[in-house]
């Protein structure tokens, strides 16, 4: 590129609260492919979860806060396909009969990537240099996968980590059952998917599972935990990254 990007890194609310580790190996990649990265303090959250449960309102005055804390940056990077997809499949009809921001919601629309993607479609990185001696499984989250089209990046980072084994996940592109509040409104079948996402992340005998939204992992890994298994949880900049020497999702103390 004739320039390092300017790139907006946006956390995301459960990456701040939960996994603050996550938000620091995005940086880390994203600077070591030549970006300046910041993150505006004044960001908040995206407002999907106010925008699933009715509440427009809520989410317009959200989506102001967002495009007001990242208007200036060349890209918004977002490590969630959740978040991403928000931002940009849905900010431009959600602010689309306001004047003042109806354009800036399509600007911004344009510019936000989810993490993996922007750094293959984007950087056009070809491989990663880290090393996970392990075999994983991927989970391909909802949003990331129908909102944003992401299935082959992920894929293609992992295949250039030394030592990793990928072994393809039966249904991996089936829900894990967290999606956002759905899990509180439907338990009962949140718990059905998330234990029929659990059994075939156990029929691949990996000893990791992999996704790029921590919504899917905690959920996941929640599950995991219960049933009592070995399998591990992580977010897949942290592999990327070579974040691994701590505890799994799930594992804090």
């Amino acid at each position: 590129m004739a320039k390092e990007p300017r790139v907006g890194l946006f956390a995301t609310c459960l990456v701040d609260a939960m996994r603050p580790q996550i938000g620091f190996a995005a940086a880390k990649l994203l600077e070591d492919a030549g970006c300046i990265v910041e993150v505006p303090p004044s960001q908040t959250c995206c407002g999907q979860p106010a925008y699933n449960n009715g509440d427009r309102e809520t989410a317009r005055a959200l989506a102001r806060q967002v495009i007001d804390s990242f208007k200036e940056y060349d890209y918004i990077v977002v490590p969630s396909g959740s978040c991403a997809g928000m931002i940009h499949a849905h900010y431009p009809a959600l602010l689309a009969d306001d004047p003042n921001y109806a354009a800036l919601a399509l600007s911004l629309a344009s510019r936000t990537f989810e993490l993996v993607s922007f750094l293959v479609r984007v950087l056009k990185l070809e491989r990663a240099t880290a090393s996970y001696g392990e075999a994983v499984a991927y989970h391909d989250s909802c949003s990331g996968l129908r909102e944003l089209g992401i299935k082959d990046e992920p894929r293609q980072l992992l295949a250039g980590v030394e030592g990793l084994e990928l072994r393809e996940l039966a249904g991996a592109e089936e829900c894990c059952g967290f999606g956002g509040t759905f899990c509180v409104k439907y338990p009962d079948i949140s718990t059905k998917m998330v234990t029929d996402k659990t059994a075939d992340i156990e029929a691949t005998g990996a000893t990791t599972v992999l996704a790029g939204d921590l919504g899917c992992l905690l959920n996941i890994a929640g599950r995991l935990k219960r049933q009592g298994s070995k399998v591990k949880a992580r977010h897949v900049a942290e592999v990327l990254a070579g974040f691994v020497g701590g505890p799994a999702i799930g594992e804090e103390r």
